[in-house]
């Protein structure tokens, strides 16, 4: 067996962890953010901007799946499954969390 090492692990800043955790709460309350997280196993080219600047890579989910139309599956379920189906109702909440994050993270 051959195991080339493609991405290195994906490591948060504990700071900018807990910042972007923090903002989130803010906009959906405390039971709603789940951080820490357990660790993975995935890889991620996140990764290397993670070594070069402090930073978090968050998750946002994507419901428990009640979006999805039929014919796309069962249940709700990870990127990159043939089943995944984008809840387009988190996109308001998606772009409001990139916006909060600039401006708390400007006005310290």
């Amino acid at each position: 067996m051959s195991f080339e090492r493609y991405y290195p692990a994906t490591v948060n800043d504990p700071v900018q962890a807990a910042f972007a955790a923090e903002v989130a709460a803010e906009m959906v309350g405390a039971d709603n953010v789940f951080a820490p997280c357990e660790p993975t196993m995935g890889s991620e080219d996140f990764s290397y901007m993670l070594q070069v600047r402090p930073g978090a890579y968050v998750q946002i989910g994507n419901g428990d799946g009640s979006h999805r139309l039929s014919g796309h599956g069962e249940g709700p379920c990870m990127l990159h499954n043939a089943s995944f189906d984008f809840n387009d109702e988190l996109i308001p909440i998606g772009a409001t969390y990139w916006v909060r994050l600039v401006e708390k993270f400007l006005a310290r």
